[in-house]
C-alpha cells in the first residue's frame, strides 16, 4: 500500500496539478438539494484536474444521519488514485484521539487528516501511528484572528530564542515526522509566513487554504510554498469552484472551467519559477 505522500505526489504528476477541491457543500449556495449528487457532479467534472479532494466534516455532520450518508457516497465517488483529506482539526487527549484516528482512517478511510496540535505531541501520537496516512498539523491558519495566539513570541527556555508560536509548531512537527507522514496547514493569506515555513520544513507537504474567497493570492502562495521541485504544495479552494455557477444545468461545466483556470495559473507560476511539470507525452 502506498503512503499518503506517495499517493499525493503520484496524483500531482498524473494530473499536472497542485489543486485541491474542498468539498464543502453549503445548502444555501448549492444549485442542487442533493448533497451527494452535487458532490458527485463536481468530482466527475474535476477529477482529472486535481491532486486531492478535501471534505470538511462540519458540513456533513451538521446534516445528521443524512449528511453522514452524503459523506459516505461522496467518498465512494472519488477515484481511488486521488487522495482524500479529511478536514476536521481533530485533537484531544490520547484516549479520545485514539477513537478520532480510528474513525478517520478506518471508518471513513481518509488518506490524511487535519489535526490540532494545541494539546502537544502526545495527543497526536494516535494519528501518527497510522504510518501510511497523512497527519496535517494546523500551523498557520488563514483567518484574520490567527494573529491573536499564533503570532505570540515564545521562548523555549528562560533567556532562549523567541519565535512566534506558529514557528514552534513547525519545528515540533519536524520532530513528530519520524514516520514521514506529517505535513502542515498554512493559509495562503499569510505568504511571508508560508515562505518561512517552507524554509523550516523543506520537504513536508503543505495544505494551503485561503486562495480565492478568503483573499489569498494564488501566485504568492505558489512562490512561497512550493518545494524546490515545485511539489508538496496542496492549494485548496472550495467556493470558487463549487459555486462558479448556481445554474442547475450549468454548474458542473462552470466548476470544471474554474478548476482549469486555477490549475493553469498554478502551472504558469511554477513555470515562471523554473519548477514546472514535465510535458505530458
Amino acid at each position: 500500500m502506498s503512503t499518503f505522500r506517495q499517493k499525493l505526489l503520484a496524483a500531482m504528476e498524473a494530473n499536472h496539478s497542485l489543486l485541491c477541491v474542498g468539498l464543502d457543500p453549503d445548502p444555501s449556495h448549492m444549485p442542487l438539494r442533493d448533497v451527494a449528487a452535487f458532490n458527485r457532479a463536481i468530482i466527475e467534472a474535476t477529477s482529472d484536474l486535481v491532486c486531492a479532494y478535501k471534505p470538511n466534516l462540519g458540513f456533513y455532520e451538521a446534516g445528521g444521519q443524512e449528511g453522514l450518508e452524503a459523506l459516505r457516497l461522496t467518498l465512494a465517488a472519488v477515484p481511488s488514485h486521488i487522495p482524500v483529506i479529511g478536514d476536521a482539526k481533530r485533537g484531544d487527549v490520547a484516549p479520545t484521539s485514539n477513537f478520532y484516528a480510528k474513525a478517520a482512517f478506518e471508518v471513513w478511510g481518509f488518506d490524511a487528516l487535519t489535526v490540532n496540535p494545541y494539546g502537544g505531541g502526545d495527543t497526536l501520537e494516535p494519528f501518527l501511528a497510522y504510518q501510511d496516512r497523512g497527519v496535517l498539523v494546523w500551523c498557520r491558519s488563514s483567518n484574520p484572528g490567527a494573529r491573536e495566539f499564533q503570532d505570540l513570541q515564545v521562548a523555549a527556555s528562560a533567556g532562549g530564542e523567541a519565535r512566534p508560536l506558529w514557528e514552534w509548531v513547525a519545528l515540533r512537527a519536524q520532530v513528530w515526522d519520524r514516520n514521514g507522514n506529517v505535513g502542515l496547514v498554512a493559509g495562503a493569506t499569510y505568504p511571508e509566513e508560508l515562505r518561512r515555513l517552507r524554509g523550516l520544513c523543506p520537504e513536508m507537504p503543505f495544505l494551503v487554504p485561503g486562495v480565492g474567497a478568503q483573499g489569498g493570492a494564488l501566485e504568492k502562495a505558489v512562490a512561497a510554498g512550493a518545494d524546490p521541485q515545485g511539489r508538496n504544495l496542496i492549494i485548496s479552494t472550495s467556493r470558487a469552484i463549487l459555486y462558479a455557477s448556481r445554474d442547475p444545468r450549468g454548474f458542473q461545466e462552470a466548476a470544471r472551467l474554474a478548476a482549469q483556470r486555477l490549475g493553469t495559473q498554478i502551472r504558469q507560476e511554477l513555470a515562471r519559477l523554473g519548477k514546472g511539470f514535465a510535458p505530458q507525452p
